[in-house]
């Protein structure tokens, strides 16, 4: 078993145990017998079993057995009972000390175990995306609104595919586990279609299969799909989901809506119109930022949503990545703090055709 270290917030305490036991000592001898501080000693092996190992619990918890002897001594308390009651005190707390501190650890080896386990799974599911692909680059920006996660219900992916560049946005309803399942089966589906279906209309048709297959009831996902050639042009396909933020060369921005609003995935078997490709122009020194509405719902603390046209500035690092962190940061001061929903963005910069292979974002 490894040995469990106290983390920076809990830092302080670990000077608890001898500072507690110092001043029951200090308090004992000026107050004399009469008082009854002597019991208190347990407090050292008390604190020390909330933050220390089994190991340092049982040290502390023996250092008090000496000093409370000693004190019991200095008292004349071994000759009535309360200076024995006193060391059976500190001894039970000692144990009771050690027990919680092994329990504690045994349970930090396995969160730790768990998060090892977590991160191997969003490499699996949310693989870095290309710096580059075909006449992009690119970069991710992902933000889990469940404490310690690093995954949740929003996907991204770049695939470069002989039909162009293919890109996938999504949110898929829900959070926990049952959203990273789900999320796991779209990009699984996008990964193999992106390279197989001709036309970006059949990609999205192999995706709304595949979602249909493994959901239940009125589960969906929303998404957004788009495809890059070098025809200097954007075609994107949209389920249910915000339309992109489509940055030009001179900072004007435009968020180009679908002719036609469709069903998410997954609720096609309701009915409702299909989603129709829209072809939006998108050439050299122009950025396409695609993103969840995790984004644009976050809201500060007057219940204002972060505005995300209004801060296209800060995406003018010449580095997608510094560009992309920096308007991550500026989300989190707003929020102060992360979201309370995941948010996902997916910066792409049209630099030409050509230039560079695809380079895995580390």
């Amino acid at each position: 078993m490894t040995e469990s270290t106290p983390t920076p917030s809990l830092a302080g305490l670990s000077w608890m145990p001898a500072a507690a036991m110092a001043i029951v000592a200090t308090a004992d001898v000026i107050s004399g017998p009469g008082v009854g501080f002597l019991p208190l000693v347990s407090l050292g092996p008390a604190f020390a079993g909330l933050v220390g190992s089994w190991r340092r619990t049982a040290l502390i918890g023996a250092a008090a057995l000496v000093l409370c002897f000693a004190l019991g001594l200095y008292d004349g308390l071994f000759e009535e009972r309360r200076g024995f009651t006193a060391m059976a005190s500190v001894a039970g707390v000692t144990g009771a000390g050690v027990a919680a501190a092994v329990m504690r650890g045994r349970r930090e080896t396995e969160l730790a175990s768990v998060r090892s386990i977590a991160e191997v799974a969003q490499r699996v599911l949310l693989r870095p995306v290309p710096k580059t692909a075909g006449p992009l680059q690119a970069a991710v920006s992902y933000t889990s609104a469940v404490a310690e996660a690093r995954i949740g219900g929003d996907l991204y992916e770049v695939v470069a595919s002989p039909h162009g560049v293919r890109v996938i946005v999504g949110d898929v309803q829900g959070k926990g586990l049952a959203a990273v399942e789900t999320a796991a089966v779209v990009l699984g589906a996008f990964r193999e279609a992106a390279h197989d279906e001709p036309s970006l209309v059949g990609l999205g048709e192999r995706l709304e299969r595949s979602v249909a297959r493994e959901l239940e009831g009125e589960k969906f996902v929303t998404a957004v799909l788009a495809e890059i050639g070098s025809d200097r042009e954007a075609v994107l396909l949209n389920y249910g989901h915000p339309a992109p933020m489509l940055v030009h060369e001179d900072g004007a921005v435009d968020f180009p809506q679908p002719p036609s609003y469709a069903l998410p995935l997954g609720l096609g078997a309701h009915g409702g119109e299909r989603p129709l490709p829209h072809r939006v122009p998108f050439a050299p020194g122009e950025q396409l930022l695609l993103f969840t509405d995790g984004v644009t719902e976050a809201r500060d603390a007057a219940n204002v949503f972060y505005p995300l046209g209004e801060r296209a500035h800060l995406l003018k690092d010449p580095d997608a990545r510094g560009a992309l962190d920096a308007l991550r940061e500026d989300l989190m001061r707003h929020t102060d703090g992360p979201p309370h929903d995941d948010a996902a963005m997916l910066l792409l910069r049209y630099r030409g055709h050509g230039e560079g292979k695809s380079v895995p974002i580390d």
